[in-house]
């Protein structure tokens, strides 16, 4: 049975990086990741959250497709939304295959400091801090990691990893939690 691995978590927790190293471990698993896909459509730069609403059902195609040939997907994407996250969740257990949603969860502030920390020039990343800056700003980066602590207390379905500055230690970390799952 092919495994969507959800990895969520506030803007700058690593999701990402984590995904990334992740299919390099992994052949054959997808990196779905969802605002890389954003860069394809074009006015993606002028209207971020509209760009959203059109790619993800594109995304959900993918996912299903690629889980529907027996292979993993990774979906590193901030969901803090339990109906959106339920879409993608539906999307891999109604279809036969797993769901796990690993919550990647930093020390208070420090996604914040890694996603103001990340170097200008990527227009992805200048993208997002737009949209982040527009919402509030560094306060917005703690509430989403907040909220996302309170619904994974909610509905216990997360496997909550500790995303600390080692990168190199949270990427362990998921691995560990997505071997016990699979045992």
């Amino acid at each position: 049975m092919a495994t969507l691995i959800h990895l969520n978590g506030a803007p700058g927790v690593g999701k990402s990086t984590i995904a990334e190293r992740y299919v390099a471990e992994h052949p054959g698993v997808l990196n779905c990741d969802v605002d890389r896909l954003r860069c394809l459509v074009g006015g993606w730069r002028n209207d971020f959250e509209a760009v959203g609403a059109i790619i993800r059902p594109v995304a959900l195609a993918m996912i299903r497709a690629h889980l529907d040939g027996g292979h993993d997907v990774v979906l590193p994407q901030m969901l803090a939304s339990e109906e959106e996250r339920a879409r993608f969740r539906a999307a891999a257990l109604e279809a036969g295959h797993g769901y796990v949603h690993v919550l990647l969860q930093a020390p208070p502030g420090e996604a914040r400091a890694s996603f103001y920390g990340r170097p200008d020039g990527d227009p992805l990343h200048d993208a997002i801090r737009g949209v982040v800056d527009g919402d509030g700003g560094g306060s917005v980066v703690d509430d989403y990691d907040r909220r996302l602590a309170r619904t994974a207390d909610r509905t216990r379905d997360a496997l909550v990893v500790d995303a600390g500055a080692d990168v190199a230690a949270t990427y362990r970390a998921v691995v560990a939690a997505l071997r016990l799952t699979a045992a």
